[in-house]
């Protein structure tokens, strides 16, 4: 790869869940959280439950500054929800509680709920999105056909819900279970234009699958609102290590799709990278994954290690090979959020380890 090639910037957005310090349990605090943050000099988005914030960096193509910014955030994010009464965790589904939410009071919101009920009620759900900077439309959709099949591997890699309402789901990622159930959720198909893609999304639109376009909840895709490509399939990475080694890893893989002349992108049946994501979801990162461009079946490490051999070239023209290696190697050793709500919960079955363990990973190397 030519060191000359246009470095792409990257930006991150991260979900957090609202909790009670005592229980764990869910609160509807985000109004308060946001205001909080608001006297202090940072706007936090509201989503659309109350339990939920999201923070989100600035535009970087440095990754220590990422990494520095993913830092403050959480602690400042923590640090508000803490004066609101709240606990901060970097979690992708409530560890315990019950019942519902309440919806974000916002037209857009209400009418998102009142066209997808339940859906909408118990979306206590946090992700995490990696925006990386592209020159347009088509070479987003190059971008994304590229990074179909590694879908499964992002999602294993990240998995941060094994443990919903006090009980082991058998899932390392339940989020993305409960999040295929939007009828614009999941994978997307192969895009062959810029035309393609717009006929799927007026399908969808049409049919009533979605209200706007910002509800193509596709597990990548263009995004709506900045010029990016948008990486939206992993659950809220327990550490901010683990976020900013996603970020890495996605920058690197979009560089290497759109470098000159471009690799084509691996064509397979759509059914067979559903199949792969739902393996993702079950397994983890410490199971055998399939891999979807030719079928196989891989272990999780092993397939991590070889897109980092795949993508080297990207990773070294950026700096950041060492800081990819030696980061996934220290996430495998130690295990990511899913590994490590498990051996908490199974110590002794102990709901307040697990959330202890998720307090902790949340400002991991924050303080």
């Amino acid at each position: 790869m030519s060191r000359n090639a246009a470095v792409p910037t990257v930006g991150v957005e991260e979900e957090f869940l609202l909790t009670d310090p005592e229980t764990g349990a869910p609160v509807a605090k985000s109004m308060e959280v946001a205001r909080t943050a608001r006297d202090n000099g940072l706007d936090l988005p509201l989503e659309l439950t109350r339990c939920q914030v999201e923070a989100n960096t600035g535009i970087h193509s440095e990754p220590a500054q990422l990494l520095a910014e993913l830092r403050d955030l959480r602690r400042a994010v923590a640090s508000c929800a803490e004066k609101t009464g709240a606990r901060l965790l970097a979690v992708a589904v409530p560890p315990t509680g019950t019942g519902m939410t309440s919806i974000t009071d916002t037209p857009r919101y209400r009418r998102i709920a009142a066209r997808f009920g339940m859906l909408a009620h118990e979306q206590q759900l946090c992700g995490c999105h990696v925006h990386i900077g592209v020159p347009d439309r088509g070479a987003a959709l190059r971008a994304s056909n590229f990074l179909r099949p590694l879908l499964p591997l992002f999602l294993a890699l990240t998995a941060n819900s094994a443990i919903y309402r006090g009980v082991d789901t058998g899932y390392a990622s339940w989020r993305h279970i409960m999040w295929g159930r939007w009828p614009s959720a999941g994978p997307p198909p192969y895009f062959a234009s810029t035309a393609d893609y717009d006929t799927a999304v007026g399908m969808l639109l049409s049919t009533g699958a979605i209200l706007d376009r910002k509800m193509v909840y596709w597990d990548v895709r263009p995004s709506v609102t900045y010029p990016t490509v948008e990486v939206r399939i992993s659950d809220i990475p327990a550490t901010v290590e683990e976020t900013a080694l996603l970020a890495t890893l996605v920058r690197a893989t979009v560089m290497t799709a759109l470098v000159s002349p471009p690799q084509p992108a691996p064509r397979f049946a759509d059914e067979l990278l559903r199949v792969a994501c739902w393996r993702a979801a079950r397994d983890g990162i410490t199971g055998e994954l399939v891999d979807p461009a030719n079928g196989r079946t891989i272990a999780g490490r092993d397939w991590l290690a070889e897109l980092i051999a795949v993508v080297r070239p990207a990773l070294e023209q950026v700096g950041e090979y060492r800081f990819a290696a030696e980061t996934a190697a220290a996430v495998l050793a130690r295990g990511n959020g899913a590994v490590r709500q498990r051996r908490a919960f199974r110590a002794h079955h102990d709901l307040g380890d697990v959330l202890t363990e998720l307090a902790e990973a949340t400002l991991q190397g924050c303080r």
